[in-house]
């Protein structure tokens, strides 16, 4: 029987707007620009070309979005296109593989699923974009940028108006930290030494553009198949113990970041907590396993459940769009003091 008092896990989002936002006119975007980097979470594509095992532009996937499967882990929206619509924009940002023209002024969506804040995390799924890798890409569009405006100056004063998601750090215990017959890094690291080795590398990263928490990974169906529910939890509460460390540095790393970078402002939507949410009351029956087939995506063709607004995970790890819809709208305006620090991302993109 389906569990109805299992937690929702999602990468916890890090947002950084850079300063002199200027607002334009009634019925514009609140930012003019939305660039955003992560993993399976956030891709809405990057992968469909890759040679890997992390990509899903097939059916089911895609079966409630607009424009059927595009490589976005989810039968329809995700949390960052919820959140990309209630910053009033009036399309979806397109991800870096297919972006080009003017387009990209608007925004880029870099996001790779299996991807990781370590470049080696998720290799044991095939070709996936890492942290670097997306930082990469991201300088590729400046360069676009400064041709399409004329100038670094123009360039400069453009994306000094943009808003900034990442949201990556889960498959660095997934498809790392949690495979040691695969991955060193469990044997040379403790729990605590792991989350200060990703921390310290996470923040020379988020240096050049933002960052994000890491959700209750330990209640993801797949998790839960692999390891089993610890004794009197719905979780494996090792696994959220071990990812509790890593989102406890980053409180003191938004700090840092705030204080030493003046002219761009940090801030995180803490979804490891807003995933403690019973989602009984929000309606959900089955949070412990994934409405559609497969071990951990679907298989292509698949027949879905059909109540899927009564689920909370659409595979193994990725939720339904309408978690994403309850939690894109509780990232957007906080609904309690701990759901964004400092600040939740409608006052953010009001600065």
């Amino acid at each position: 029987m389906a569990s109805t008092h299992q937690k929702i896990w999602w990468s916890t989002v890090l947002l950084f707007l850079l300063s002199n936002l200027q607002h334009g006119t009634l019925g514009d975007p609140q930012v003019p620009c939305y660039f955003i980097l992560g993993d399976s979470l956030s891709d809405s594509g990057n992968n469909n070309a890759l040679s890997t095992l992390a990509k899903v532009n097939y059916l089911p996937y895609g079966i409630d979005f607009p424009q059927g499967p595009t490589g976005r882990f989810c039968n329809g929206q995700t949390i960052v296109d919820v959140i990309a619509e209630l910053l009033g924009f009036n399309s979806f940002v397109p991800p870096f593989a297919t972006a080009e023209g003017e387009v990209i002024l608007k925004g880029v969506n870099y996001a790779s699923g299996g991807s990781g804040i370590r470049d080696e995390s998720g290799q044991n799924l095939g070709d996936r974009i890492s942290m670097n890798e997306q930082l990469e890409n991201y300088q590729t569009t400046v360069s676009q940028i400064i041709d399409i405006l004329g100038s670094d100056t123009a360039a400069a004063t453009h994306l000094n108006k943009c808003l900034f998601t990442v949201g990556i750090g889960s498959n660095d215990y997934i498809n790392n930290y949690l495979m040691p017959d695969l991955y060193p890094t469990n044997r040379l690291y403790t729990p605590d030494q792991y989350a200060e080795a990703l921390i310290e590398q996470y923040s020379q990263q988020l240096k050049e553009v933002g960052t994000f928490w890491i959700g209750l990974i330990g209640c993801a169906p797949a998790e839960l198949a692999s390891f089993g529910p610890s004794p009197g939890s719905n979780c494996v509460d090792m696994i959220n113990d071990a990812v509790r460390l890593f989102n406890t540095g980053l409180v003191s790393l938004i700090d840092d970041l705030n204080k030493n970078f003046m002219d761009a402002k940090f801030t995180y939507i803490n979804f490891f907590e807003i995933g403690l949410t019973n989602l009984t009351a929000f309606g959900f029956k089955v949070t412990n396993m994934g409405c559609c087939g497969g071990q951990n995506a679907c298989l292509p063709s698949s027949t879905p459940c059909q109540n899927r607004s009564e689920y909370a995970f659409w595979d193994q790890f990725h939720s339904t769009e309408t978690v994403n819809l309850i939690f894109g709208q509780r990232a957007y305006k906080s609904q309690t003091p701990s759901d964004g620090y400092p600040i939740d991302i409608s006052t953010l993109a009001q600065l």
